[in-house]
C-alpha cells in the first residue's frame, strides 16, 4: 500500500514542504531514498524501538520511502515522527483518512516519547501558508509554534497519542497562545535601566544618538570605565520591536534552537555578546548543515563585540558587508542560504595594551608604538563603518556618590521612538530604508545637505582630520539623526559640530 505523510525542511529561515512517499510491497527491506543524511537513516533503529515499546509490530514487508523532493537534502532527527506514522499507514496499522490534513514533525526516543525540534515557527508559518488544517509536533515546541493563527498546534507527549489521534480514538486539544496580548504585556520589560548609570553624560548622549539613528558604535577607554555597563542598557532606549520584527527574529532563533520551552514571540530586542575567541563561522553562520551566526541572532537588535581588537582579524573583516548589506549570504557548492543581519555594532576596547592611555590620573606604560600596533588591530575600513567613536573616561567619586537618580531608559526612549518616528515618515516611499544609518548617497544628498557655515565646518574638520569620504557619509547621517532628535528639518552647524566630535579615533594623538 502506498501512502504520502507530510513535513518540512527548513532552508534558511524559511520552511519547505516535503512529501514522504511509503510503499510497502512483498519481500523483506528499508530503503530510504531523497537525499536523507545519515541521522534521518538512522530513524529505522528508532522507529522499530518506538513501535516495540508500544506493542505494535509491523507486518512483514518490503518498504521503500521516498523523502521528496529528492533534490533537496534532508537533515536532523525530526523526521521521525511523519516517518513512523507512514510505515505505519503503509501497514495498514492506522487509518489514513486524514494524513492530507496535518503537517507531522517530531524526534522519536527508544521509548515512543517526542523530543523538541528546530524550526517550529517557519514550519507552522508553511503549514498556514500550504493550507494546512493544523500541525502535530512535540509538546515543547507547541507555544512556539501556536503564535502561528488559523492553524491548529497539537502538542504531543509520545507516539501513541498521535496515532489513536489520527484513529479517531482520542481528541487532542490545541494549543491556544493570544499573541497579540503576550506580545505587547512583555515588550517593554528590561533587567537593565540607564537610570543605574552614575555620570557619564556626554556617552548617555552619544548612546541616544546611536539608537535614535541606528548607527554602529565603539566607546574606548580605560578597565572599569563602565564600557560594558552602558553597552548592556542600550537595548532598554531602542524603539520596541513591531510584530513583524518580533516574527522574523523569533524565526531566525528557531531555526538555530534557542527558543526555550516556554515559547511565544521574542518581545524584546536581542543583545548577542559573543566571546572574542569566536570563529568566523559561529559569527557569521555556515558549517557543513548552515545555521544562524551571531550577526543574524543579533538581526533587529545589537551585537556587542567588548574587547574588540582581541577578536581574530578574519573575524571583524567579515563583518564588514553584512554592516553595509543588513544580510549575508552563506554559499556552498550545492546550495546558498541567505540569512537577515541587520544589527547595531556595539564594541568596547581598551585604548591600549595597559589600558590606560589618555586616562586623567593614571600613567600608561605604553610606547607609541605599542600604541599605533594595539589600535592597528582593528582595520580603518571597519572603523569608518562605525558612525560614532566615543572616548569613555573614569567616573569621578562625587559622580559615584550621588545619591539622586539618573534619567531612566524610559525618557530616553521617548525621544528615540519620536526620532524614529520622523526618519519612517521620511522614508515610506523608500525601499528597506527605515533609519539614517541607511541611507544612500542619492538619500544623503536629498535629506542630509548642510547649510553653508555648516559645510565649511565640515571641509575644515575634513582637512584636519584627514576624514575618508565614507567618514564623512557617516557624519552626515549622524548629523542628520542629531536633527531630528532635536526636531529640526535642516541640518545645522551645531549638529554638524556634535557629530564630528564623535569621531575620536580620528584625532590627533590617538595613536602617539
Amino acid at each position: 500500500m502506498l501512502t504520502k505523510v507530510y513535513a518540512a525542511a527548513l532552508q534558511g529561515i524559511d520552511a519547505t514542504l516535503i512529501t514522504i512517499e511509503v510503499n510497502r510491497t512483498k519481500g523483506y527491506a528499508f530503503y530510504l531514498v531523497g537525499l536523507p543524511d545519515n541521522a534521518v537513516k538512522e530513524s529505522q533503529q528508532r522507529i522499530h524501538s518506538a513501535l516495540s515499546v508500544l506493542n505494535i509490530k509491523l507486518p512483514m514487508g518490503s518498504y521503500t520511502v521516498n523523502m521528496a523532493p529528492a533534490d533537496i537534502r534532508k537533515e536532523g532527527s525530526a523526521y521521525d515522527l511523519p516517518l513512523a506514522i507512514g510505515m505505519l499507514g503503509a501497514s495498514e496499522l492506522i487509518q489514513t483518512d486524514h494524513f492530507a490534513d496535518y503537517l507531522l514533525m517530531g524526534e522519536l526516543g527508544l521509548d515512543g516519547n517526542l523530543q523538541p525540534i528546530k524550526g517550529a515557527l517557519p514550519i507552522a508559518i508553511k503549514a498556514r501558508e500550504l493550507g494546512y488544517k493544523g500541525m502535530i509536533l512535540p509538546r515543547q515546541n507547541a507555544r512556539e509554534a501556536a503564535v502561528v493563527n488559523q492553524l491548529d498546534v497539537y502538542g504531543v507527549e509520545n507516539l501513541r497519542e498521535v496515532i489513536d489521534f489520527l484513529d479517531g480514538k482520542t481528541q487532542l486539544q490545541p494549543t491556544i497562545v493570544h499573541t497579540r496580548e503576550e506580545f505587547y504585556a512583555k515588550q517593554n520589560t528590561y533587567e537593565f535601566d540607564f537610570s543605574e548609570v552614575k555620570g557619564q553624560e556626554n556617552v548617555k548622549r552619544a548612546m541616544e544618538v546611536a539608537a535614535a539613528g541606528s548607527h554602529n558604535i565603539i566607546l574606548i577607554g580605560a578597565p572599569g570605565s563602565g564600557k560594558s555597563m552602558l553597552a548592556k542598557r542600550l537595548p532598554s532606549i531602542l524603539p520596541p520591536l513591531s510584530l513583524h520584527e518580533s516574527l522574523e527574529t523569533t524565526k531566525i532563533h528557531s531555526v538555530a534552537g534557542r527558543i526555550h520551552n516556554d515559547g511565544g514571540l521574542i518581545t524584546t530586542r536581542p543583545f548577542r555578546h559573543p566571546h572574542h575567541t569566536i570563529s568566523q563561522v559561529a559569527m557569521t553562520g555556515g558549517g557543513s548543515y548552515p545555521q544562524p551566526g551571531e550577526i543574524s541572532l543579533a538581526h533587529n537588535g545589537v551585537l556587542f563585540l567588548d574587547e574588540l581588537p582581541e577578536f581574530n582579524r578574519s573575524v571583524l573583516e567579515v563583518l564588514r558587508q553584512p554592516l553595509e548589506d543588513r544580510h549575508i549570504t552563506i554559499s556552498r557548492v550545492k546550495s546558498n542560504v541567505d540569512y537577515p543581519a541587520s544589527f547595531m555594532l556595539v564594541a568596547a576596547m581598551n585604548p591600549c595594551p595597559c589600558g590606560y592611555y589618555n586616562h586623567p590620573t593614571r600613567p600608561c606604560v605604553c610606547s607609541p608604538g605599542q600604541v599605533q600596533k594595539y589600535l592597528n588591530k582593528i582595520s580603518g575600513p571597519l572603523l569608518d563603518r562605525i558612525d560614532l567613536q566615543i572616548e569613555v573616561v573614569p567616573v569621578p567619586f562625587e559622580k559615584m556618590a550621588e545619591t539622586r537618580a539618573a534619567e531612566s531608559s524610559s525618557v530616553i526612549r521617548e525621544r528615540v521612538i519620536r526620532a524614529r518616528h520622523i526618519q519612517e515618515e521620511r522614508y515610506k516611499d523608500e525601499a528597506n530604508v527605515h533609519c539614517n544609518a541607511q541611507m544612500n548617497k542619492r538619500l544623503l544628498d536629498r535629506y542630509a545637505q548642510p547649510d553653508t557655515a555648516g559645510l565649511q565646518l565640515l571641509k575644515t574638520a575634513m582637512t584636519r582630520l584627514n576624514l575618508s569620504a565614507r567618514a564623512y557619509d557617516r557624519i552626515l547621517k549622524v548629523a542628520r539623526t542629531i536633527a531630528d532628535l532635536e526636531g529640526s528639518e535642516h541640518i545645522q552647524a551645531p549638529h554638524l559640530a556634535e557629530a564630528i566630535g564623535y569621531r575620536n579615533l580620528d584625532r590627533e594623538g590617538w595613536a602617539g
